[in-house]
Parts: structure tokens; C-alpha cells; sequence
């Protein structure tokens, strides 16, 4: 009876030891110590951000960019991420955690690796992935916001690029092509005998001396048997990287492209028209997207300096 009554008594001791060691153990799964998490160091508009929060954000920063930044640099980036999340909620612009989970899909992707390999990489320098999250999902706010509300005056007008072009030496660069084209497969299934695709390379090559028009293409694709010809896709050379402009400007029209390994086997593209155009031209593209890329930066910087005026900022003694 008194074994049972010392450890009753003690219940309410050991419910707290037991908390603090939970508290403890998830400070050290989260790779920071208690006091050096809670600890604030900005208070914006309510919320709080960390030290904790700023060195993961140093870290990142120094593995984007190879560069250091300054402590203050790396709290006023923190500062208008919050002032811009708070921002886009007032305009109802709060994405989910799945779009942000897309957006860090995308950035693995054009990185040509898994979101899984990423968050490797990014644990191998002691960044949480929510380091980069966060970051992504306020840039998505900002940029939906300022194009949103600024969409008016953030276009550009074809004069503007023209006149923009051809100030920078740009007339003789000004012509452009538009392409009607119909994609081919030759498939080639997975775990096929390895002789297979170089048959089907063979086979492609043939096709290519006997086709001569887009009719002939798709009477000759749609009768083949682990072969497909999908719907008339319409580019100009603008949208189209340097390499497969150059192919198709190389191509005679109605004749099929030289064949390349994919994943699904053996492609090629059936050119079923050129004509010139001046719709869009690689230059005047870039040319464009150079002229909207300095109007949103100045629109950007200018209202993010109108929003963070505005909010409360408070910074803790260290």
C-alpha cells in the first residue's frame, strides 16, 4: 500500500518528466537544441520568426547561391515572406500544401532528380525541406498577387518589343517560322529483347525514304501494328529549342524527322507544313519576356515596400 502511494503521488511528476523528454527528443530530431528553436528573434505582424529559422534559411541560401549572406540580409528575406503570405491571404491567395508539394515536385524535376533525392540533398546540409517550402510557397503568392493586380500596366505591347528589338541590332533576326506537325512512336515495350530497338531504328529509317506526305504518314501509322500518330501540333520557332528548329527548317514538308530513342521507343515528327510568320519569332520573345521580367521587378519591389511600411515589425534583443 505505500509502494502504491509513493507512486501516485508521484504520478503528476512523472507526467511532466515524460512531456519534457518528448519535448526534448523532437528539439534534437528537428537538429536544434529547445532554447535555440523558441528563441525569437522578429516579430512580424503577430508571428514569430526564429534564430532557428534563420540559420536553416542561411543554410539554404549559401547552397543556392555559394555565397554567404549577412544575418540581416537573411532576416529581411524571412520579414517579406511573411508580410507577402500576409499579403496574399487578404486577396484570398493561400495555396494548399499539395501545390506546394507540386512546386517542390517541379523544382526536383528541372533538377533531374526524385522530390525523395532532394530532400537527401538537402538533409545532407542540414536543411529541412520545409526550409524550402516555405520559401517556394511565398514566391508563389507574390508572383500570383502582382500579376494579378498589376496585369494592366505588366503587359507588353508588340511595338514596344519591335521598337526594343530592333534599337538592339536585332532587324536581320526578326523572322520566324510556323510548323504544323504530327508526332510518330515506332513503341518499343519495356524488357523487349535488345535487338529490338535497333530494328525498330531500321524500320524507322525505311519509312523515312517511303513517306512523303502527312496523308501517307497517317495511312502507314494508323495501319502499323506497335505504332501511333497523334493529332497536328502547331509551334512557331519561338516555342521550339534552337536544335529542333533547325531540324525542322532542314526538313523537306510532308517527310519525317531522322528517328530518336525515347522511353517509348522509336520517335520521329511528320512536318506537314512551314510557312513564314510574324506572329512570335525567337527573338521577339526574348526580347519580351526581358521587357515583362523589368516591369515586374520594379512592381514587385515598389509594392513590397508599400506592405512591409505597413506591417509590425519588432525585433527582439539577442
Amino acid at each position: 500500500m505505500a509502494d502504491t502511494a509513493v507512486l501516485t503521488s508521484n504520478i503528476p511528476t512523472l507526467r511532466r518528466l515524460s512531456c519534457a523528454v518528448a519535448a526534448a527528443t523532437l528539439m534534437v530530431l528537428a537538429g536544434a537544441s529547445p532554447s535555440r528553436a523558441q528563441s525569437v528573434a522578429v516579430m512580424v505582424n503577430g508571428e514569430p520568426i526564429t534564430n532557428y529559422d534563420i540559420e536553416q534559411r542561411t543554410k539554404l541560401n549559401v547552397l543556392s547561391t555559394q555565397k554567404a549572406p549577412s544575418r540581416q540580409e537573411v532576416i529581411d528575406e524571412l520579414i517579406n515572406e511573411k508580410v507577402k503570405i500576409k499579403e496574399g491571404k487578404k486577396y484570398s491567395v493561400d495555396p494548399a500544401a499539395s501545390e506546394v508539394d507540386g512546386a517542390f515536385q517541379n523544382m526536383s524535376a528541372r533538377m533531374r532528380i526524385t522530390p525523395d533525392q532532394l530532400v537527401q540533398s538537402l538533409a545532407s546540409k542540414g536543411i529541412r525541406p520545409d526550409t524550402l517550402k516555405s520559401r517556394l510557397k511565398a514566391d508563389m503568392v507574390w508572383n500570383a498577387i502582382v500579376r494579378g493586380r498589376f496585369k494592366q500596366s505588366l503587359q507588353v505591347g508588340e511595338k514596344e518589343v519591335e521598337t526594343a528589338a530592333q534599337a538592339g541590332g536585332a532587324s536581320d533576326t526578326m523572322e520566324a517560322n510556323e510548323y504544323q506537325m504530327r508526332p510518330v512512336v515506332l513503341i518499343v515495350p519495356r524488357g523487349a529483347p535488345a535487338g529490338t530497338m535497333e530494328a525498330r531504328n531500321k524500320e524507322a529509317e525505311g519509312l523515312r525514304e517511303r513517306i512523303q506526305t502527312c496523308d501517307d504518314a497517317n495511312r502507314t501509322f494508323k495501319s502499323m501494328q506497335n505504332a501511333t500518330i497523334r493529332d497536328i501540333v502547331v509551334k512557331t520557332s519561338a516555342d521550339l529549342p534552337p536544335t529542333l528548329r533547325d531540324l525542322l527548317d532542314k526538313t523537306p514538308v510532308g517527310r519525317l524527322t531522322p528517328p530518336e530513342v525515347t522511353r517509348q521507343g522509336i520517335e520521329m515528327v511528320a512536318l506537314c507544313a512551314r510557312k513564314p510568320t510574324k506572329v512570335d519569332t525567337p527573338k521577339k520573345r526574348e526580347v519580351r519576356e526581358k521587357m515583362f521580367a523589368e516591369k515586374f521587378d520594379a512592381k514587385s519591389k515598389s509594392y513590397l515596400q508599400e506592405v512591409r511600411k505597413a506591417a509590425m515589425i519588432e525585433y527582439r534583443q539577442q
